[in-house]
């Protein structure tokens, strides 16, 4: 069985993104592309990250109109990425048409609620105050719409696998006990993450800022 660990490669120079995804490759189970890394290197950049031979998620977390993200994947469909992200908030007939349009291989998965925000966040653009009844209600929305499953943070992940088992589940903001969590405020660690659910967990700075990542890569495998 493959590393439920996905590194997050987030920076746009492709030297060094090369560099960290080679580093690590024997102990993580794929790499995450995101908006950062394709601005800077586009579909060209993802497809040479891709011959390293891990899975490529591809996080852009395209939120717009129906058709406008539909298109958008499929001019994204020849880099058959495993994993590609579209916002909850969107709606259902977006994620259903961004579903219609994704190759048959690769999960879409929706973003429900950022872990760099809170309850005091929601409540400033005017949504529930609660992170938790937000998770819970564009989750049950990506699973009426089609979708493989969901990013949440580690705090809703096991009411989502409760109330969906056969759900995709996508953890990011993740951290080992005691580490630094920069701008995520919903956090939890690796093994408490996959013991609440979780299919595959993101971990990005703790590794790739880390003076050794392959070291940094075993060290978080080793908890789990």
């Amino acid at each position: 069985m493959s590393s439920p660990i996905y590194v997050a490669i987030d920076t746009p120079d492709l030297d060094r993104a090369q560099s960290i995804a080679e580093r690590v490759r024997h102990h993580v189970g794929g790499i995450k592309l995101g908006l950062e890394f394709f601005a800077a290197n586009g579909r060209a950049g993802v497809r040479t990250m891709a011959k390293l031979g891990l899975p490529i998620f591809l996080d852009l977390k395209l939120h717009d109109i129906p058709n406008t993200v539909a298109k958008a994947i499929q001019a994204l469909r020849p880099l058959e990425p495993a994993i590609l992200t579209i916002h909850a908030a969107g709606g259902r007939a977006m994620m259903e048409d961004a579903k219609a349009a994704a190759p048959t291989g690769t999960k879409v998965v929706a973003v429900t609620v950022l872990t760099s925000l809170d309850g005091n966040d929601l409540r400033s653009v005017g949504l529930d105050g609660d992170p938790h009844s937000q998770v819970e209600r564009l989750t049950d929305l990506a699973r009426t719409a089609g979708l493989d499953g969901v990013v949440c943070s580690g705090n809703e992940v096991a009411a989502g696998r409760a109330a969906w088992p056969d759900g995709f589940f996508v953890v990011p903001g993740v951290r080992l006990a005691g580490g630094k969590t920069a701008d995520q405020k919903r956090i939890i660690t690796p093994q408490a993450a996959i013991d609440a659910g979780a299919s595959i967990i993101i971990v990005g700075r703790p590794i790739t800022e880390a003076t050794d990542p392959d070291g940094a890569a075993r060290a978080i495998a080793a908890t789990l």
